[in-house]
C-alpha cells in the first residue's frame, strides 16, 4: 500500500478505534492520525508474529482494517494510561 493509502486507512482506523472507546482524550485529529497509523503497523505486526498470517494484505482487506482497528485500540488504550500517569 501507498504512503496516502496508510494515512486513509490510519485515519479511519483511529476514528473507529476513538468510537469503540470513548471519552475525553487530548490532541485532536492528528493524534488520531498518528495513534490509527501505528495502530495499523502494530496491528500487522502482531498479526504476523502471534498468528503468522500476513494481516496486511491490501487496503480492501478485512483482515487489514481489523488489524489497524486492534492496533489501534491498543496504542489509544496505551496512551490514556501514559497521560494519566503524567497527571
Amino acid at each position: 500500500m501507498g504512503i496516502l493509502a496508510w494515512i486513509l486507512l490510519g485515519l479511519l482506523a483511529g476514528i473507529i478505534a476513538k468510537m469503540l472507546m470513548p471519552g475525553k482524550d487530548p490532541g485532536g485529529i492528528i493524534i488520531t492520525i498518528l495513534i490509527g497509523i501505528a495502530g495499523g503497523l502494530l496491528g500487522g505486526w502482531l498479526g504476523k508474529v502471534i498468528f503468522g498470517v500476513d494481516s496486511i494484505d491490501g487496503f480492501f482487506d478485512l483482515s487489514t482494517w481489523i488489524a489497524a482497528i486492534i492496533g489501534s485500540l491498543i496504542l489509544l488504550i496505551v496512551f490514556r494510561l501514559f497521560r494519566r500517569a503524567a497527571r
